[in-house]
């Protein structure tokens, strides 16, 4: 696997409904603008990916950011 791909491994929040998803293959990489990398640590806890998200402000209610799914591809 390239080194590009791994740099994008990490963990993503949608900004429009607060889910976040961890990436570690090169399957699906999430895209701006609707999605924004919170760390690039693909072990962080929820908790710690809360506290990541109202660090800097990336989602209004930190508090309701959950886990959500990969999008199926065609």
């Amino acid at each position: 696997m390239t080194t590009q791909h791994t740099a994008k491994f990490g963990i993503y929040l949608n900004r429009q409904d607060g889910q976040v998803v961890r990436i570690t293959s090169p399957y699906w990489f999430p895209e701006p603008p609707d999605w924004m990398l919170v760390t690039n640590e693909v072990n962080a806890t929820l908790l710690k990916v809360r506290q990541l998200v109202k660090e800097n402000n990336l989602y209004s209610k930190p508090d309701e950011v959950r886990w959500g799914q990969i999008p199926l591809r065609d």
